[in-house]
């Protein structure tokens, strides 16, 4: 009769995992009469303790294959300090671009999205600063060349004594003058952001001067903010109009609180979750904190994370799992072992001997995978329910509403 009963719920139930929504009513009925039909519960013959340490299940011989038994095991754990985090750019792989000249913007060559490398072109403003620097450049190069030719000549008066030493002089003062005022203009057009390329048009004679200059890409990455639209006048050195970022690698700030703060070091590694992503990401703590958060109570800690894919976009939140390079032993049963009672105390369903199975409060700890530590209640070795606890607890629980 007992075993009977005890088929019908582990069918009953089985059947509501597979399915993964609870049994139908009429079914759960069934099962809560055949459970308190049942002489489940024996008492211990130890006697002593509370109810769920002082009583035990008789599992007929033909249904204990539906239980699997673990036995409570020593495992070696690295510290763990789980927390959450915030996805954020690499700031050291971000910055803005922003235009060295004023003007109105004439053309805008890329978009939110564009993957860019440095030195691409971005936009293009229309400017009179460009063109009074590349005046400015043309008219000191005609002076250098004209007070070279004047050097030139001079050194070959002088040689042929028909030059003073004085006017020599003179003539090669004018030339290191010119040259300064070159490379002084010179500079200006690189500030600016001219190419080389454009620098040889510059020098070119009586051909006109485009009034635009490029914006280009400072560093290689994707345009992630675009801040700026056709024909709108940028301010030079203020007016931000892309960011550009490198999304290979981003930081995830994580909030660890004081107590854990022992336990997080510069350099330890890191695992990043996300629920919509089957996958985790990988990364290293690269800065802790130095002040506390007086409303969060937790310290700013700076992940520093691969991101293949660009999966991880900004803002996104991610569970944080810090590992600590120590380690530790410890005692752990896997974790669907663990069950909660009335009280919401732990126990498990220990193996008292075979076929017969009791509750035993325990301590439990972290969890580490698929193994919760256990900090008291159990020793190693001890013989605990791994896979079909909640049968046991199922007909516990209906036995005990029983009048």
């Amino acid at each position: 009769m007992r075993s009977a009963i005890f088929a019908v719920i582990v069918a009953l139930t089985g059947s509501a995992c597979q399915s993964g929504s609870p049994p139908a009513a009429a079914q759960t009925s069934a099962a809560a009469k055949a459970a308190a039909a049942a002489p489940a519960v024996t008492p211990s013959p130890t006697g002593g303790g509370s109810a769920p340490q002082g009583t035990y299940f008789t599992v007929p011989a033909d249904q204990l294959p539906h239980l699997k038994i673990a036995p409570v095991r020593q495992a070696t754990w690295s510290s763990e300090v789980r927390t959450t985090g915030t996805v954020d750019w690499d700031n050291d792989h971000t910055t803005q671009a922003i235009t060295q000249v004023s003007g109105p913007i004439a053309r805008i060559v890329v978009d939110t999205g564009t993957r860019v490398k440095a030195g691409d072109p971005l936009l293009y403003v229309a400017s009179a600063d460009i063109t009074n620097a590349v005046s400015a450049y043309r008219k000191a190069k005609n002076r250098f060349d004209r007070a070279q030719r004047i050097l030139d000549r001079s050194k070959d008066l002088l040689d042929h004594k028909a030059l003073s030493q004085r006017d020599y002089e003179s003539a090669q003062a004018d030339y290191n003058d010119a040259a300064t005022d070159v490379q002084t203009a010179l500079q200006a057009l690189k500030i600016f952001g001219v190419t080389q390329s454009e620098i040889a048009d510059a020098e070119q004679q009586n051909v006109a001067i485009r009034p635009e200059l490029v914006m280009r890409a400072p560093l290689a990455g994707v345009v992630v903010q675009k801040m700026v639209l056709p024909g709108q006048f940028i301010q030079a050195g203020t007016t931000a109009a892309f960011v550009i970022s490198n999304t290979a690698t981003v930081w995830v700030q994580g909030h660890v609180y004081d107590k854990d703060l022992a336990s997080v070091h510069v350099g330890d590694k890191v695992d990043e979750r996300n629920s919509s992503f089957p996958e985790a990401f990988h990364g290293v703590v690269s800065y802790i904190g130095a002040m506390l958060d007086p409303v969060t109570r937790t310290t700013p800690v700076r992940i520093v994370t691969q991101n293949p894919g660009g999966l991880l976009k900004k803002d996104l939140f991610v569970d944080v799992v810090i590992h600590d390079k120590t380690t530790r032993d410890v005692l752990v049963v896997p974790t669907a072992a663990v069950l909660y009672d009335e009280q919401n105390f732990p126990f498990v369903y220990l193996q008292v001997e075979p076929g017969k199975f009791a509750q035993r409060l325990v301590k439990i700890g972290g969890q580490q995978s698929d193994d919760i530590q256990v900090l008291d209640g159990l020793e190693a070795g001890d013989p605990v329910v791994s896979q079909g606890s909640v049968f046991l607890q199922f007909a516990n629980t209906y036995k005990a509403e029983t009048p």
